[in-house]
C-alpha cells in the first residue's frame, strides 16, 4: 500500500520516552526547593512538552519572572537524578528504526533544551536515525506551529504528507495550526478527552497500538 505520509514528527517526552513521572516530580521538587508553590501532579502534567520558561509561566502564575532561571537550574538537578530510571517505551527503538528501513522521513518536535535531545538521542542510541529536529530553546517552543513549519521547510515536505505524534494538547495544537495531520497518544502526559478535542486522525492507547496503526495505516 502506498504510504499516505513522507514524513513522521515525534514528539519525545511521553511519547517515545516514558518520562512524565520524571518531569512531574523534578519540577515539584525543584519549587520546593526554593519555597515556591508546588504544582499539583495535574498542573505539572499539563505543561510537559512546552519550553520550560512557559512552564514557568503556567505553573507559577504568581511568582516574579526573574524566579525562573533559579526554578529551571534545581528543575535539572532533579531531572538528572532520575535520569538513570527514565527509559524509553517498550518497542520505541525497534519502531523508529522500522519506520526508517521503511523509507519514511523522521523528526523530533519537543520541549526539551537542545543539549538535554542530544544527551538523550545519544544514551539511546537513536540519533542516527532521525532526519531532523526542533527543540524549545531554538527560538518557537509548542504549540506554536513554527516549529513544526521549520521542520517542513528544512525536509522540503508538504503540510499534507506530514503526521505528528505526541501525547500533549500542545502537540495536537501545533500540528492543527500548522495544518498537519495528527495522532494522538493517550499513556503520556495528557487525558484522552482532552486530546480528542484537536481532532486527531487517530487516538491510541498504548505504545503497541502506535506501532500497529503507523505500520498499517502511515
Amino acid at each position: 500500500m502506498p504510504q499516505r505520509f513522507e514524513l513522521l514528527v515525534f514528539d519525545w517526552d511521553g511519547t517515545l520516552m516514558d518520562s512524565a513521572a520524571a518531569i512531574v516530580g523534578a519540577l515539584q521538587s525543584a519549587c520546593a526547593d526554593l519555597g515556591l508553590p508546588v504544582p499539583s501532579d495535574e498542573q505539572a502534567r499539563y505543561v510537559i512538552g512546552l519550553g520550560l520558561n512557559d512552564a514557568m509561566r503556567h505553573v507559577l502564575p504568581g511568582v516574579d519572572p526573574g524566579k525562573y532561571a533559579s526554578v529551571v537550574e534545581r528543575y535539572r538537578v532533579h531531572y538528572l537524578q532520575r535520569d538513570a530510571n527514565t527509559t524509553l517505551f517498550p518497542g520505541a527503538p525497534e519502531l523508529v528504526s522500522a519506520l526508517r528501513d521503511a523509507g519514511f522521513l523522521l523528526a523530533i518536535a519537543t520541549g526539551k533544551g537542545r543539549r538535554g535531545l542530544e544527551r538523550v538521542l545519544e544514551s539511546t542510541g537513536l540519533k542516527g536515525l532521525f532526519h531532523a529536529s526542533r527543540c524549545a530553546d531554538e527560538g518557537h517552543s509548542k504549540p506554536d506551529p513554527r516549529m513544526l513549519g521549520a521542520l517542513l521547510d528544512e525536509l522540503g515536505v508538504d503540510h499534507r504528507r506530514a503526521l505528528m505524534i505526541g501525547d500533549t494538547t500542545h502537540d495536537m495544537e501545533m500540528a492543527r495550526a500548522a495544518d498537519v495531520s495528527r495522532v494522538a497518544v493517550t499513556y503520556g502526559a495528557h487525558s484522552k478527552e482532552a486530546l480528542l478535542g484537536y481532532d486527531p486522525v487517530a487516538c491510541v492507547d498504548d505504545f503497541p497500538g502506535l506501532t500497529r496503526w503507523l505500520m498499517e495505516h502511515a
